[in-house]
């Protein structure tokens, strides 16, 4: 009980600092994906660049991106942080909690972050589209977004973790910028077909993926899509294996 009451003033904490920092975060998780938004679905939607349709299957990608990159960021960055010039982990491994359950409050902290930033664009992608959702698969979307969440800070943990701060700009080129246009966020999985197999196979071994395609499953099903059963295994597997891998990486660190 005692760690579990340690545990909740920690993240209370951190979600208490988010509320100070709100308009620097709010900037950091809206710009981009509004950007994205207005120029894909709704400038080339409305000179007849794309199809009509195309903001229903990219409404739900960004949601997607949203959710998972934001959590990823918001768990990679700080852990850098405390790692490197602001010692502030000291404190947290100070406190009275077994130190896996302090790299598990950064992943659930991280992902709370990533989830407030994909819900975010919900109201703005509606009034920017012509797009409606069905009511019965909101439900099955908030879950896929709450597993692609945390599977985006579990990413997080093992990056943060792994990457020195001097390299920390290299890896958000190197890394970030692949899980972005590997993620399915921007087109359906299943139409790549025959003809980009090659990018087909690679996009699959992007979690991000799996959360675009849930999510299209319920709120745009007359859109091809990976079966949601599929989305939410690999998500769940997304999490255990990169949280574990950055559970590890945490301790060695810590102990260091």
């Amino acid at each position: 009980m005692t760690s579990l009451r340690t545990f909740n003033a920690i993240l209370w904490r951190d979600v208490f600092v988010t509320g100070r920092e709100l308009p620097t975060f709010l900037a950091q998780v809206i710009v981009q994906p509004f950007f994205t938004l207005f120029i894909f679905a709704k400038v080339l939607g409305d000179i007849g660049f794309v199809q009509g349709d195309f903001a229903s299957v990219l409404l739900p990608g960004i949601v997607a991106m949203n959710g998972f990159l934001g959590a990823l960021q918001n768990t990679t960055l700080p852990l850098v942080l405390d790692f490197s010039w602001t010692r502030e982990i000291e404190d947290r491994l100070l406190a009275p909690i077994p130190i896996p359950l302090v790299a598990v409050e950064k992943m659930v902290f991280g992902a709370l972050r990533g989830l407030l930033a994909a819900v975010l664009m919900i109201p703005i992608g509606f009034v920017m589209l012509d797009v409606t959702w069905p009511a019965s698969g909101l439900l099955p979307a908030l879950l896929v977004i709450v597993l692609g969440s945390l599977a985006g800070a579990a990413v997080g943990l093992v990056i943060g973790t792994s990457v020195s701060p001097r390299h920390i700009t290299v890896m958000f080129a190197v890394i970030l910028t692949p899980l972005l246009f590997t993620g399915s966020a921007q087109f359906p999985w299943p139409a790549l077909g025959d003809d980009l197999r090659w990018f087909q196979v690679l996009c699959a071994l992007n979690p991000l993926t799996y959360i675009s395609e849930g999510m299209r499953a319920e709120l745009a099903p007359h859109v091809p899509h990976i079966p949601l059963w599929v989305c939410l295994v690999v998500l769940v597997g997304s999490i255990a294996g990169f949280g574990a891998l950055g559970v590890r990486g945490f301790l060695r660190r810590a102990l260091d």
